[in-house]
Parts: structure tokens; sequence; C-alpha cells
């Protein structure tokens, strides 16, 4: 299961009317630790920023499941609110388990049909208590830093 920490960094951006105005934007980074999500996050984004900018908060998100696709139009985060019905065998009661899920859509209605895609072939009872879209900007998943060993070593 992934570890997810949300990072916010703090930075100067140029508006499209040309002003200059500080923001803070969230991002969701993949990694083990908070040192090893700012870190990671730092690398990801100095690439992006010009002039200085600040980590101003990195905090655990607990998401059970990313549902993310490759089409351009889907440039939001929506954050779903799942409860998965079960049945109490001694009592014969439902209970409702809560997970949160992110989705990458255009808009609601995608989110939801992505939800619905994504939650196929699952073998649970499941119904979507709430989806609200989040202000992540961007996600970032967990590559090993694996060094490239030559596949004959020199003897």
């Amino acid at each position: 299961m992934n570890e997810w920490f949300e990072c916010k960094v703090r930075y100067e951006k140029t508006l499209e009317n040309g002003l200059v105005k500080k923001v803070t934007e969230p991002y969701l980074v993949d990694a083990l630790s908070f040192t090893e999500a700012e870190r990671r996050f730092i690398e990801e984004i100095e690439p992006f920023m010009s002039g200085d900018f600040q980590v101003t908060d990195i905090k655990r998100a607990k998401y059970a499941e990313l549902f993310e696709t490759d089409e351009e139009a889907a440039d939001k985060w929506f954050k779903a609110k799942v409860a998965f019905i079960t049945l109490d065998e001694k009592s014969g009661a439902e209970k409702k388990s809560n997970q949160n899920m992110l989705i990458q859509a255009s808009d609601l209605r995608d989110a939801v049909r992505r939800l619905d895609k994504g939650m196929e072939g699952t073998m649970a009872d499941y119904e979507i208590a709430s989806i609200a879209e989040t202000p992540i900007m961007d996600v970032f998943h967990y590559k090993a830093d694996i060094p490239e060993a030559p596949e004959f070593p020199e003897a």
C-alpha cells in the first residue's frame, strides 16, 4: 500500500494578466517518510520553479486507491469517500467502512464515471458517500533509485 503525503509549496506565480502573486499549491507525493517526501517533492518541482519557493506544509494523506488517466482533459483531482457495505454475521446488521479515493477527471460527472469504472469487478458492495474537487495540482509516484549496472561487468 502506498504512503501518500500532501506537500504544499509557496511561490510567486505570474498570472495570465501579467501580475505576480504569491500562491500556495498542494501536490501529492508517494514516499516512505516525511523527510523522503520533502526531498522527492523538491526534486520534482524544482525544474518548474523560477525564483524562490518554500515547502510550507507536509502531512499524511490517506487514500486507499488512485484512479488516474492520461487524457489531457482530465486535469482535476477529485476526492471520493466510498462506503463499503458489509454484513455483520452475528447481528445481521449492515456495517459501513469508509475509504478515501482520489480520481483524476475533467469534471464531477467524469469523476463518478471513472470511479464506477475503477470499481468494476469489486466483490464488496459500496456506495459513493461524497465526491469533491480538490486543489491538488499533480501526483508524484515513487520511483526507485536503482543504479543501472552493466550487463557484463568488466573482469
